[in-house]
């Protein structure tokens, strides 16, 4: 009893069995680093992706192969809205953005003199739709 009571106290004994021993950590930096190894082997490469490249707006129309499709712009700087009575205004809006422009370009009136301010085309029906009786009503 006293042999067993002795081992017990002995502070180099529980120093020296206090914690893994030195094979153990070593077999456990092996392991984390043969699974760390598989990680990377096995994680597929991912592609380098760069956004394309912004060009400058086209000089006219692009005549893309689209269906019309009615919009909601609200608001359009040409032709002179501001001398417009607020009803008028939003009634040849409501034509321009339900009208597509025959340009080519297959969006409404509205949004081709927004996109492309300088076509000719639908300056001119814009225009005529702001000048038209047909809006009084």
């Amino acid at each position: 009893m006293s042999l067993a009571k002795s081992s017990l106290t002995d502070p180099d004994e529980l120093q020296a069995n206090s914690g893994p021993s030195r094979s153990a950590l070593a077999w456990v930096a092996v392991a984390m680093t043969l699974l760390a190894a598989l990680a990377w082997v096995l994680n597929p490469r991912q592609p380098r992706l760069a956004p394309a490249p912004l060009g400058p707006p086209l000089p006219v129309c692009a005549r893309l192969p689209r269906e019309f499709a009615p919009t909601d712009i609200t608001h359009l700087a040409e032709p002179p809205f501001p001398a417009l009575p607020r009803e008028r205004k939003l009634r040849a809006l409501f034509h321009m953005n339900t009208e597509p422009c025959p340009c080519g370009c297959k969006l409404s009136l509205a949004a081709c003199r927004l996109n492309y301010p300088s076509c000719k085309t639908s300056k001119e029906l814009a225009a005529k739709i702001v000048e038209s009786p047909s809006l009084s009503h």
